[in-house]
């Protein structure tokens, strides 16, 4: 019995221990996370029209506010809806939505982008959505949660049409609580294995962005800048890899070069695109198996455009998972 009651006494003292180690680690991540969300980017914001201007008016008479509102939010709504899953995070009234609801990740959430009240956004100056879109950063300086890497290079005029879009939208009334994250998000941000996109930003937040868009032509030049919007998930390089902001059962992101995609013909590309089918037969899996209900409508056009520039790029494997 007695060395039984020691080894009980060692085994509850190890324990004890772990506890201690765990709480203390636990306190650490928490505090050193939010040291990491507390910190301040600088961005030298510009301002854009919005709406966009309209051509010139030929008609005579026309009121070219309105015919450049109308344009802009027929431009937005395509843009919603086939190019930037918006409606993901955002809900699909714009009235806020759940990205991630996990114990280990935490509870990260889209807000309220509609003018209605508890409205994240409706104060927001085109300066402001340009530092949140396409910089990742907060008005009050700090560094978001959001995705923004996808955006990067997305236009002014992109942009633009994409607020007039949400601001016609019908306002819901909703506030949605501030994301928090849990011990495992804590913890990849306290180490630094969670990159802010704002920590991404390739010209380090320096330099315009383009006014207009390329031209909408099945080309590598048009494929490239629509391709932007898959960066957040299949990296910078396409490569693809482990998803660090998503949850646990989120598989690896493709890879989408040609070392990912060797056999792939385009009418491979687009089943998998269209209708959430790999060449192999296999479904999609999250989060690309969202994506289908968005690229049925893209055009044959931005289609062709991203398979023209997706061939073009080198082989490189995968990412190794961290």
């Amino acid at each position: 019995m007695g060395i039984i009651k020691k080894v009980a006494i060692g085994v509850g003292g190890l324990v004890g221990v772990l506890v201690v180690a765990g709480v203390g680690g636990y306190v650490w991540a928490g505090n050193a996370s939010a040291t990491q969300l507390a910190r301040t980017v600088t961005v030298p914001t510009t301002g854009f029209p919005m709406p966009w201007p309209a051509g010139a008016d030929s008609a005579g008479g026309t009121d070219s506010t309105a015919m450049a509102t109308t344009a802009a939010i027929a431009r937005g709504k395509h843009l919603i809806e086939a190019r930037y899953p918006c409606a993901e995070c955002h809900g699909a009234d714009f009235g806020g939505g759940t990205m991630v609801d996990d114990p280990a990740m935490g509870q990260i959430l889209g807000p309220n982008l509609t003018t209605g009240a508890g409205s994240r956004t409706a104060s927001y100056t085109a300066e402001d959505w340009d530092r949140i879109v396409r910089h990742g950063v907060k008005p009050d300086g700090t560094r978001a949660l959001m995705p923004s890497e996808d955006f990067f290079a997305m236009s002014d005029r992109e942009l633009s049409d994409v607020v007039m879009y949400i601001r016609s939208l019908p306002p819901v009334d909703k506030t949605v609580p501030v994301s928090t994250l849990g011990p495992v998000a804590k913890a990849l941000v306290a180490t630094g294995k969670w990159t802010f996109s704002a920590d991404m930003h390739p010209t380090k937040h320096e330099g315009a962005h383009a006014a207009l868009p390329p031209a909408e032509v099945a080309d590598a030049t048009f494929g490239k800048h629509l391709v932007q919007g898959c960066t957040g998930c299949h990296r910078a390089n396409l490569a693809g890899g482990p998803i660090v902001a998503g949850p646990p059962n989120w598989p690896p992101a493709a890879n989408l070069t040609p070392a990912g995609l060797t056999g792939w013909s385009y009418d491979d590309f687009v089943r998998a695109m269209r209708e959430g089918v790999r060449k192999d037969g296999t479904p999609l899996r999250e989060p690309m198996s969202v994506m289908p209900k968005f690229a049925k409508n893209m055009t044959d056009v931005e289609m062709q455009a991203l398979w023209a520039y997706i061939s073009t790029v080198p082989a490189v494997e995968s990412a190794p998972a961290k």
